[in-house]
């Protein structure tokens, strides 16, 4: 059979990963896991992603309140199903082009990731954080966490890479924050988008609207 619509290849790919996923996956985990291997290709997610307890009925939960969701690219932004974040009364909101995030990290010499999680931070409303290429992200976070007390939502913790990245992975793993993080070198902006989008599309599920 040839496929030609949109959803009837989704649908297809879902049914193809299912046949092929090399484990049992947790009921709430496997539309998180599902939709990241339907995005990369790659079942090394099957076992790679981590989930701290409870955090997909959290993050459900936070999302039906109308969250907020930084990431810190502008790629992963662009990959977020605004419709699906709009019809819960939330934003998606990126910091990495602001030219203030820029001038003071030139100043203070450190990545404009470190700086947009600054400002992330000081966000009012309920905040999920969605990294996927920036160690550095995550390493700020972490710090910010101890400094300040406050703690967001959630934190995607996916970003891709060499330097720091695997040991980034393990600090937010151990940082008290819900979590959802790829072990070792892997990740993306586009896996980051593909869990917030799981995410979105599990909360519309569970409370249509």
């Amino acid at each position: 059979m040839e496929y030609r619509r949109p959803e009837e290849i989704e649908r297809h790919s879902f049914e193809l990963i299912e046949k092929e996923l090399p484990r049992e996956l947790k009921p709430d985990e496997k539309p998180v896991i599902m939709r990241v291997i339907h995005t990369t290709a790659d079942f090394e997610y099957a076992s790679s992603l981590c989930f701290s307890e409870g955090v997909i009925p959290h993050a459900v939960r936070v999302l039906k309140n109308g969250a907020a969701i930084i990431t810190d690219t502008n790629m992963a932004l662009a990959g977020i199903n605004k419709a699906a974040l709009h019809k819960l009364h939330g934003n998606a909101l990126c910091y990495m082009a602001d030219p203030e995030v820029a001038r003071e990290a030139k100043e203070r010499e450190i990545t404009r990731a470190s700086v947009s999680m600054e400002k992330a931070m000081e966000y009012p409303g309920p905040l999920i954080l969605a990294v996927g290429n920036a160690p550095t992200a995550l390493l700020r976070l972490d710090e910010l966490i101890r400094e300040k007390g406050r703690r967001p939502e959630l934190v995607i913790g996916v970003p891709v890479g060499f330097v720091n990245v695997a040991e980034a992975k393990k600090i937010i793993m151990q940082s008290g924050v819900p979590y959802i993080v790829a072990k070792g070198r892997k990740g993306g902006s586009n896996v980051a988008a593909a869990i917030c989008n799981a995410l979105l599309y599990e909360t519309l599920k569970r409370n249509p609207v």
